[in-house]
């Protein structure tokens, strides 16, 4: 039995991220182990850190969006701790509605929403996820945004002729997951907001 395209990605996805969320973890335990014992402190300890710490933060959100989901349950607990992780020093809030644990494929399509958002919001803003009579809606809010229309036609299935750069892989997954999943995802934007439904 053949791998098509969409799932050997999610299984290099998530191969990539565990090969490197143990050194990074190690760095961070390192890290913490060189501030108890006051050996070093200052302004380059902090700089370190916090970019152990992001970098940390990516490789668990990007395990979810681009690793292979299964049909396991993403705690919510364990889901607004990647997204506030996520959030901390960046131009893009995260906020994550849904109260209880819920499906990791369901919870891909969100992610892989939220980068699609993340794009359009370049000077930053807030994005939300909602999830309710088994429908998903990913707001993204900002004084500014920045929509290429060719880009985004194919997230709902239009014709797009846009390149997919790996900058940009969420625009080629997001439609494809979702129609393995036997979702359509609907775009709306204004001014000010964006909207995607799924």
């Amino acid at each position: 039995m053949g791998i098509d395209n969409v799932n050997l990605a999610a299984l290099i996805g998530s191969r990539i991220c565990h090969d490197l969320i143990s050194p990074v973890g190690a760095i961070n335990n390192g890290l913490e182990l060189l501030e108890m014992s006051g050996d070093l402190a200052g302004p380059e300890l902090e700089l370190i850190s916090d970019s152990v710490g992001n970098a940390n933060a990516r490789i668990r959100f990007f395990r979810v969006a681009f690793g292979s989901a299964g049909n396991q349950q993403l705690s919510r607990a364990e889901t607004v701790a990647i997204l506030e992780d996520m959030s901390k020093g960046a131009r893009l809030q995260f906020q994550w509605s849904p109260l209880e644990a819920c499906n990791r494929q369901e919870v891909r399509l969100s992610f892989l929403a939220l980068q699609c958002l993340e794009t359009a919001m370049p000077y930053g803003g807030t994005a939300k996820v909602f999830y309710a009579d088994g429908k998903w809606t990913v707001i993204g809010e900002a004084p500014k945004i920045n929509v290429d229309d060719d880009l985004w036609a194919r997230i709902s299935g239009g014709q797009s002729s846009s390149t997919i750069t790996p900058a940009l892989v969420q625009f080629a997954m997001l439609p494809e997951m979702a129609k393995s999943m036997d979702r359509t995802v609907r775009v709306e934007q204004s001014l000010d907001k964006i909207t995607i439904n799924f």
